[in-house]
């Protein structure tokens, strides 16, 4: 009876396993290496048991799988063809499987999939079917930016499919099911395929490669509206240097650019062709005598190769180059290859040339101090103590002055008309002041004199301090390489020769204009980087008075070649001296005498201190912005000036106004745009209309 119980039981577990086994429609065969799969209406958690239990895999499910699956397979199938239909099945109902490096699976929805731990494959290792991995794809010859949308579409993003690019590496990155993310991958390498981009190159004989480019250009250019396909444009590119053209592009497009090139390359009828160039910032004279040294090179070089014919006839045709003042213009006669260099030559001379502002400063400090004593005395007897250094009158001119300018009485007689007897009679006449007037016109500081009985002295003392501070700022703005000089001073007339006739008739003199005051002569050449080299003549003279001759001149001038940074400060020279001189006139014996000493001598002292000293700056000026901006400034400086001594007012004239600049405000405003103009304009009639 219980052996029998057994059985029962080992049969019903038979029974119920073969039952599971037939619903799970799954039949295995003795080698246990094929499977058919029959579902209907099974849970699809327990179809993913099922399948993970036969495959020997863990499986992780998400809590958001549900559903039930109906699938059913007529044929036995392998455990990699196992797995697939496994994958399938999910991807048809909306779920993936992530395979992780440990080899567990998970089942999320197909959403969710591209959020999880997608493995990156590559090379070999390239997944297949509807398992989700991740690639990256570098794309070689198209713009990942312009391909991106492209492959956007063809992607499976309602079930976890995602693209994205990163331009500045040009690679794509690619998530989703493993077939689909391989078939983009095809596409992309379809898509990136590099054209027929070989280089071809055009020798020209007869016409420029500059003029040949500009054609071509213009017959392929887009003209909207049924253009040429981008592939199609070949693309060209001059090289004047050995005047040829570079065409690269699709065959095709490149061979009917290379046909083009060589039908207009063309001998010319003429031989000679004239050519007018305007020119921007360079003197069309000046360039005249460049340019005709150069076709001259250029001629010879031509006539080097005896069997070039093309030589032969650049010989006969010379080249011709004028110049136009009126309009700044060069007009040339000449062949395509002289033109062509010429036409170099020009473009590379026809530049903006940079301007220097020179600014220099001349300073000059001068302190001077003197003292003057002396005592004079005379005796009417005879007798005299004279002393005429320094400052000090000498007294015995001072004494027959005041003589002359004494009135004198004189006695004369008149003879009468009837008795022609002598009658005396005294008459007064007045002293001639002129001559102690001019002395007493020189005497400095104190001059005190005293006359007693038949003797007279005179007492002079003078101290002097005298201290001037000269300060000059002369500045001047010249073009590179090129000499400037000015001038703020006078001029004044000195003799230069004189002569008279026979007895002093007709005679004349000649005189000679001298200029007199601050001069500065510089000449500016720009070194690569932000150094100047300067050749400078700076004077500085004045009139210090006159002579027995003429007038005298006071001159100090450098003559230097100096380099300097661009707004660095350079002292070209000096001149520090300091000169001390003391005169005693004195009597022998008498004026050595301690204290009584001074009573019979003179002592004159004047001590000089002169410091000069000269410095430079040069400035070096590109380009409008910076002129205007310098200008500004200097504007300003002097209009600022003019405020301050408008505020202070003339003193005898309240009610007067000086003189002041206009406001600039033009600094670095620049005009509108053509968009700003017309939205003013519109604004305008806007404001009219209402």
């Amino acid at each position: 009876m219980g052996k029998k119980l057994h059985l029962t039981k080992i049969k019903k577990g038979l029974a119920r396993y073969a039952a599971l086994m037939l619903a799970a429609g799954l039949s295995l065969s003795v080698s246990a290496v094929e499977y058919a799969a029959n579902f209907k209406g099974t849970d699809i958690n327990e179809f993913i048991n099922i399948v993970g239990k036969n495959l020997n895999k863990t499986i992780i499910i998400d809590p958001n799988v549900r559903g039930n699956i109906n699938v059913r397979s007529y044929e036995l199938m392998d455990e990699s063809l196992y797995y697939q239909f496994f994958l399938n099945v999910l991807e048809v109902y909306g779920y993936s499987v992530t395979e992780m490096q440990s080899g567990v699976l998970k089942v999320v929805r197909s959403s969710d999939g591209k959020k999880g731990n997608v493995p990156l494959v590559e090379g070999e290792e390239m997944g297949n079917g509807d398992v989700m991995i991740t690639r990256v794809v570098r794309v070689k010859n198209v713009s990942v930016q312009e391909l991106g949308p492209l492959i956007r579409q063809f992607s499976d993003q309602k079930d976890g499919g995602h693209v994205t690019n990163l331009n500045s590496a040009n690679v794509m990155m690619l998530t989703g099911h493993a077939a689909s993310v391989n078939r983009l991958v095809d596409i992309i390498k379809s898509v990136d395929q590099a054209g027929d981009k070989r280089v071809d190159i055009v020798k020209l004989n007869h016409a420029t490669a500059d003029d040949v480019v500009s054609v071509v250009e213009n017959i392929y250019k887009d003209s909207g509206k049924g253009a040429i396909p981008d592939f199609l444009i070949p693309k060209v590119v001059a090289d004047s240097r050995t005047n040829s053209v570079i065409v690269s592009g699709e065959s095709q497009a490149r061979s009917r650019a290379t046909d083009l090139i060589k039908r207009l390359d063309n001998e010319l009828e003429n031989q000679g062709n004239t050519k007018v160039f305007y020119l921007n910032y360079a003197k069309a004279e000046d360039l005249v005598k460049v340019l005709q040294g150069v076709s001259k090179t250029l001629q010879e070089d031509a006539q080097g190769g005896a069997n070039n014919t093309r030589s032969s006839r650049t010989n006969k045709n010379e080249t011709s180059i004028e110049a136009h003042q009126d309009s700044n213009s060069l007009v040339i006669t000449a062949q395509p290859d002289t033109m062509r260099s010429l036409s170099q030559v020009i473009e590379q001379l026809d530049i903006r040339r940079a301007q220097v502002l020179v600014e220099a400063i001349v300073v000059e400090v001068l302190e001077s101090d003197g003292i003057n004593f002396g005592l004079q005395w005379i005796s009417e007897k005879g007798g005299m103590l004279q002393f005429n250094n320094g400052s000090a009158v000498p007294i015995g001119s001072l004494a027959v002055a005041a003589e002359q300018a004494r009135d004198k009485e004189i006695t004369k007689n008149v003879i009468g008309q009837e008795s022609g007897k002598a009658t005396a009679y005294t008459e007064t006449v007045e002293g001639d002041l002129g001559p102690l007037g001019q002395l007493l016109g020189g005497v400095n500081g104190l001059a005190m004199g005293i006359i007693k009985n038949d003797w007279g002295a005179i007492v002079q003392a003078i101290s002097s301090d005298t201290k001037s501070n000269i300060l000059a700022t002369p500045s001047v703005t010249t073009m590179d390489n090129e000499e400037a000089s000015m001038i703020v001073g006078q001029e004044v007339p000195v003799i230069t020769g004189s002569t008279s006739g026979d007895n002093n008739s007709n005679p004349f003199q000649t005189v000679d204009r001298q200029e007199v005051g601050i001069k500065l002569k510089v000449t500016p050449q720009i070194n690569d980087g932000s150094a100047v080299q300067l050749t400078i003549e700076q004077e500085v003279s004045s009139v210090s008075g006159a002579t027995a001759v003429d007038i005298a001149v006071n001159k100090r001038a450098i003559n230097t070649t100096v380099i300097a940074d661009d707004g660095g400060m350079v002292i070209l020279g000096g001149l520090i001296d300091e000169d001390v001189q003391e005169s005693v006139s004195k009597v022998p014996l008498l004026g050595d005498i301690p204290v009584l000493g001074h009573l019979f001598k003179s002592t004159g002292t004047t001590k000089r201190k002169r410091n000069l000293l000269v410095f430079i700056r040069p400035t070096i000026i590109r380009d409008s912005r910076s002129m205007n901006k310098l200008s500004h400034s200097k504007y300003n400086f002097i209009r600022t000036e003019q405020q301050i001594q408008q505020e202070d007012g003339i003193e005898l004239m309240p009610f007067e106004q000086t003189p002041v600049l206009p406001e600039w405000n033009d600094a670095l405003v620049l005009p509108p745009t053509y968009e700003e103009y017309l939205d003013k304009q519109n604004n305008n009639e806007r404001s009219n209309d209402d």
